[in-house]
């Protein structure tokens, strides 16, 4: 007898209507096609432990499962439910027609039952759009696949119980949830604020600068002069994220698995920080089967690196490409699959190996050329695409237990809407420009005119800092952020000159 249901595959940040069918008739052993991996030939033993613990047996029969289409690749334990729900049918143990009108994933238990599965959310917006009437997934995973408005998401605990739905025996109500009223009571749900950052003005006026255009942030400074601090508290102060961009943003979280239990919308922007010691395929993505590295885990949020000049070298230049590019492609013999990669880049760095060059107070122990040496870590073409070099030095005493009110994040956020609306508008008729840090260089010509005066100071910085043509066109960029934030149409000479302070870390203008 033959049965038949659905389940997906899921690529990149898509997934992929997949059919399991199962036959069982004359013969012996059980058979596997269509192109699975290990953990999807594993299934045969957890599915006969589930049904045996279910009260239902495993046909000694010729069974033969195929998930069609046979010549793409399937990975994962998410097809252990409807493996196990169209042996139940073909074997004639339950009787059912509802089994073709849900798409069915999840991952089963010894005891049978259900364990949460990857990338539910693409999985549910294909069950739609292939007009499916719902489905059916580990009850950990409602609450994300109930994003998808008009399909019905049942959450299910347990092999019985999901025998029991599709056979009339029990009645489940589908998981709903208001995303609208989720998204609203979590927009702003930060644990962190500006406010208590006590000092430091100079370098908050650069985050606000750079969350107002989306200019990318280095800052180089001693041990304790609260570099970490600020690069966390920078997600707080962007505008925040649309609906759109929440969902584009937890689709990714959820193919990567990091969404966690009974995880809903991601409704504020990420913030990913990995160690020094990461791999280059871990940065950007990649495997036999590839997944989302940590730079399109930050997409439409702020990807920080600690210590920058600790990195290897093949991991820093690897982002250089998805930087200009807003996304990575990661290219197989098969499969070439792209994933966004738009996020901010926030990086921090001790100005040489003992921490202390340019500091006030402490002496530098380094020896000659040493400094050099430890900047040269980092390539000029990567230094190029950061538009923000900020110096950062310690706070002092009185700074510190000044009783002087800090402005909140809020505040802050609130002026970076109003120079993001401007850009806005700015940039309407140009799709996928979104900030003043995406522009091309053509636009940056039409839109960062300067006068004479202008022109002048720009012409004296070049020859003096030696900045490249990209730094040219970064300090443009900047300018007219900050002309944004005050408000004005035109950028002026002040506008001009607080940019180009902001390239002083350059490798011809810092450490001689």
């Amino acid at each position: 007898m033959l049965a038949k249901t659905y389940g997906c595959a899921v690529y990149g940040v898509e997934a992929r209507k997949i059919t399991i069918e199962v036959n069982v008739g004359q013969g012996l052993k059980f058979h596997l096609s269509g192109l699975p991996d290990t953990a999807v030939k594993e299934s045969e033993h957890r599915v006969e432990s589930a049904l045996k613990q279910s009260k239902f047996f495993m046909p000694r029969e010729k069974t033969v499962v195929n998930l069609a289409p046979a010549d793409i690749r399937k990975e994962g334990s998410a097809y252990d439910l409807p493996i196990a729900l169209c042996i139940l049918q073909a074997s004639g143990q339950i009787e059912t027609k509802r089994l073709e009108e849900f798409v069915i994933m999840g991952e089963l238990a010894l005891d049978g039952t259900l364990r949460p599965v990857k990338g539910v959310l693409p999985i549910a917006i294909q069950a739609r759009r292939e007009g499916f009437r719902g489905i059916l997934i580990p009850s950990d995973n409602a609450r994300e696949a109930a994003i998808v408005p008009d399909l019905e998401v049942y959450g299910i605990l347990h092999l019985k119980q999901a025998v029991d739905f599709l056979t009339g025996k029990e009645t489940l109500q589908p998981t709903q949830i208001n995303v609208g009223e989720v998204f609203a009571s979590q927009v702003n749900d930060y644990d962190i604020d500006f406010k208590d950052v006590q000092g430091q003005e100079t370098i908050k006026r650069a985050m606000e600068i750079a969350a107002a255009g989306g200019h990318n942030v280095i800052m180089i400074g001693p041990p304790g002069a609260g570099k970490t601090m600020l690069a966390k508290r920078l997600p707080t102060i962007l505008p925040p994220l649309t609906l759109d961009e929440a969902l584009e943003t937890t689709k990714i979280h959820s193919v990567a698995g990091k969404l966690g239990k009974n995880a809903s919308l991601l409704a504020t922007r990420p913030f990913r920080a990995p160690h020094h010691t990461i791999s280059d395929v871990a940065l950007v993505g990649g495997g036999g089967n590839p997944q989302p590295g940590e730079i399109s885990l930050a997409h439409n949020g702020v990807l920080f690196l600690d210590e920058l000049p600790e990195f290897k070298r093949t991991v820093l230049e690897v982002m250089r490409q998805p930087m200009e590019d807003r996304k990575v492609t990661i290219s197989r013999a098969k499969v070439s699959i792209d994933y966004p990669a738009n996020f901010m880049l926030v990086a921090s760095m001790n100005p040489c190996p003992c921490g202390y060059y340019n500091h006030p107070e402490k002496e530098c122990v380094c020896a000659p050329g040493v400094v050099q040496r430890y900047l040269s870590r980092i390539s000029g073409p990567l230094l190029d695409r950061i538009d923000l070099h900020v110096e950062v030095v310690p706070v002092s005493f009185d700074e510190m237990t000044a009783n002087r009110k800090s402005e909140s994040s809020a505040e802050i956020r609130e002026r970076v809407v109003q120079a993001r609306a401007k850009q806005t508008e700015r940039f309407k008729a140009y799709p996928n420009i979104y900030c003043n840090a995406m522009m091309p260089s053509n636009l940056v010509k039409e839109i960062c005119s300067v006068g004479e005066a202008g022109r002048a100071l720009l012409k004296n910085a070049m020859e003096r800092l030696g900045l490249s043509a990209r730094a040219y066109d970064r300090i443009l960029k900047v300018s007219r952020t900050i002309a944004d934030l005050a408000g004005s149409d035109e950028i002026k000479t002040e506008h001009l000159a607080e940019a180009i302070q902001y390239r002083s870390l350059d490798r011809e203008g810092w450490a001689g």
